[in-house]
């Protein structure tokens, strides 16, 4: 078998259409293309066309695994999740019969590759998500520590790790509380139950209760 034609595609420019003996076979992204040789009249195995397919799907999914990666950080639970949910068969239209059919998911030797890449390239780091949600997370509205720790163990993150982030960070829970407090006292004329809600919020009694001493001064 051998290929016929490349071409770029109309809608990525980014990625090459590969004919073989006349048919579409697959496409590649411009690195792939340069990095596996491939050019035309270049003769190809059954076997070795289809090595070429599976490198075409990990390239397709790593790009978007790596546009999932920059929209913000992402702990390895939560790209790990991301990547799991990519072997799940997926209903799609056909664009022949126009029936709902099941598209095959990718296999996972394919989510631990690009897994593997994605820690190799260093976009997959909990330290560095870790100390990016404690930095950012609810910056204006406020937040207790308890909570932060919370929402990190959730995502996966080594306690070991959160502890470190969160003894490294200057926020402290009285300041934060005054953010919260300036915010969502006239919500709250029950003196109660706003502490009610600051105590959901993760702070200790003791911090509400100076907090709010120290907002009535």
């Amino acid at each position: 078998m051998k290929i016929t034609a490349i071409s770029a595609q109309q809608k990525d420019k980014n990625r090459v259409n590969i004919m073989v003996d006349g048919v579409y076979r697959f496409s590649l992204d411009v690195f792939q293309y340069a990095d596996l040789g491939i050019r035309v009249g270049k003769e190809y195995t059954d076997q070795e066309l289809n090595d070429l397919e599976t490198e075409s799907q990990f390239g397709k999914l790593y790009a978007r695994a790596l546009e999932y990666c920059l929209m913000r950080p992402h702990s390895s639970k939560e790209m790990r999740d991301y990547l799991y949910r990519k072997t799940r068969a997926t209903k799609v239209r056909s664009r022949k019969t126009g029936e709902v059919i099941d598209r095959p998911g990718v296999s996972q030797s394919l989510t631990e590759r690009v897994y593997d890449r994605l820690v190799e390239k260093k976009y997959i780091d909990d330290d560095k998500f870790a100390r990016y949600w404690v930095e950012n997370r609810n910056m204006k509205k406020g937040v207790s520590k308890r909570k932060l720790q919370a929402e990190l163990q959730s995502k996966g993150v080594d306690r070991a790790i959160i502890e470190s982030q969160l003894d490294q960070t200057e926020r402290t829970d009285g300041d934060e509380l005054q953010k919260i407090i300036e915010k969502k006292r006239r919500r709250y004329p029950d003196g109660q139950k706003f502490m009610q809600y600051l105590a959901r919020q993760g702070f200790s009694y003791d911090d509400i209760k100076a907090a709010l001493e120290r907002s009535e001064d």
